[in-house]
């Protein structure tokens, strides 16, 4: 059963959104923000300022959005939206997500197309996938703290993240076997922790 989207909650509940309308305008700012991906302002923006996620409910979600299939910060946008409004909020929170930005994005396409030979255009994009890599950086890092209420334990976490690490980046791994494998297993090992 979904909240009720009136505004006459307890002081002590949470913050949510408003209605879908919310959720529409909230995701679509979001998107607006990011260059090369949002999370680290989805989590600024959901965890830190709007706070209707915990950092806890946040690394949750983020986990489940990056195994599904499709973009992540889509599925992030689509589960946050079902939470709140079921259906409408999905589909409103996935359309803030898409619809500004795609008009965006087109223009952005016609206008690359005409100055692509440019080498000062090449060069603002290279420099903009420098900044986006040190954002995802920076959420990581942010969320590592969380890591610590993990059923595994700090230890065996920051194990996992190493191994997912060397994987990808060093023995250059194709990200759908290391999800499987090693996500596979971690799953399996923390299913078995919290088991009765």
């Amino acid at each position: 059963m979904h909240p009720p989207s009136f505004d006459t909650a307890a002081p002590h509940d949470p913050p949510q959104p408003r209605s879908p309308r919310d959720l529409f305008v909230s995701f679509t700012w979001l998107a607006l923000q990011g260059f090369g991906g949002v999370l680290a302002i989805v989590q600024r923006e959901m965890v830190e300022k709007k706070k209707w996620l915990t950092p806890e409910q946040f690394l949750e979600d983020w986990a489940v959005a990056q195994v599904m299939p499709g973009p992540n910060v889509i599925n992030l946008a689509l589960m946050i939206g079902d939470r709140y409004f079921g259906l409408r909020g999905a589909l409103a929170a996935v359309a803030g997500m898409l619809t500004i930005p795609l008009g965006v994005i087109l223009a952005l396409a016609v206008l690359y197309a005409h100055y692509a030979a440019n080498p000062q255009v090449a060069g603002a994009l290279r420099g903009m996938g420098a900044v986006s890599g040190g954002l995802i950086a920076a959420t990581g890092i942010k969320l590592i703290p969380q890591l610590r209420k993990h059923p595994l334990g700090f230890a065996a976490c920051l194990g996992i993240m190493a191994l997912v690490f060397s994987a990808i980046a060093l023995f250059k791994i194709p990200l759908g076997w290391v999800l499987l494998v090693v996500g596979g297993a971690a799953c399996v090992w923390t299913w078995r922790k919290i088991a009765p």
